[in-house]
């Protein structure tokens, strides 16, 4: 939820900077500076195997192109409607990961918020919403790299990696897009805020969610994505939101909260017959009656 809350607020204070450095050039400083954060933070070390550089490497290069598409969409979309078409990456996750109909049932009824979310009454710009389905195609991948990556590293030292590679590939489309401008005092003011919001604590949260849940649940918790867009283009943009539009927000909402539920571990008491029939042993000896080493 802390990510949520950070992506959005951090999306709807960028388009103070569209004006100055257009969407690729925020991109840039928003990776660059939050970079700069998590290397100072974690101080990580290049030591590793080729297995986890590659993987940091994809969720790096998962990041940039998501960020770059993500950011165009937003400066063509209203919040709310990006986010939407954004969520169908995770919704594929969700959907994919489901075991039982339960699982099917709650992603369902988000698709169908989603749905509802987006029916602004207002044409959506053609080329913003390719954007925007690409952004969701980076962040579905992300969120599965981004697991392995939680279990690789158990720190912030591959998220500060990642993030690193991903600045490093948005510089030239930031320096194409805006040159000098990238380096004015207000605009790195405003692009530090907006680093931290967006980039430093919400994939620090993101992180320690996907160490703690399935791929499966935290797709459809970030099915909340579209709810808080929605509300933050309603509070800090002005963009209203209409009947059929907040009957999404409680669907969604809805299935956030029953997939949290349905994902809950079971009590010792629900321990399988296995584990309860388990042979016991005296403390020191191992199951054959030897000494444990």
């Amino acid at each position: 939820m802390g990510g949520v809350l950070g992506l959005q607020c951090g999306a709807a204070l960028t388009t103070r900077l569209y004006p100055a450095v257009g969407p690729a050039g925020v991109v840039t400083l928003r990776l660059c500076l939050a970079a700069l954060v998590l290397v100072a933070l974690w101080r990580p070390r290049i030591r590793a195997d080729r297995s986890t550089l590659g993987i940091i490497g994809t969720a790096g290069t998962l990041l940039a192109l998501h960020h770059l598409a993500y950011y165009e969409a937003v400066d063509r979309l209203p919040l709310g409607a990006a986010t939407t078409l954004e969520f169908l990456g995770p919704f594929t996750i969700a959907l994919c990961g489901s075991r039982r109909l339960c699982d099917l049932l709650w992603a369902c009824l988000a698709a169908t918020g989603v749905v509802l979310l987006s029916h602004s009454g207002t044409t959506l710009d053609v080329a913003g919403a390719v954007c925007a389905a690409v952004a969701g195609c980076c962040w579905g991948g992300y969120i599965l790299v981004g697991k392995r990556l939680a279990e690789r590293i158990p720190d912030g030292r591959g998220l500060a990696l990642a993030v690193a590679w991903g600045a490093l590939l948005s510089l030239p489309y930031g320096v194409v897009q805006a040159g000098t401008r990238l380096l004015a005092p207000g605009t790195l003011a405003v692009a530090a805020v907006v680093a931290v919001l967006s980039s430093v604590l919400p994939y620090t949260f993101h992180l320690e969610a996907l160490r703690r849940l399935p791929p499966r649940v935290f797709g459809v918790l970030t099915s909340l994505e579209p709810t808080v867009g929605a509300l933050t283009g309603l509070f800090l943009l002005g963009q209203h939101l209409a009947g059929t539009q907040w009957a999404g927000v409680a669907a969604v909402a809805l299935a956030s909260v029953g997939a949290t539920r349905e994902a809950a571990p079971e009590r010792p008491d629900r321990a399988p017959a296995e584990e309860k029939a388990a042979p016991t042993t005296t403390p020191g000896t191992s199951e054959s009656g030897s000494p444990r080493r």
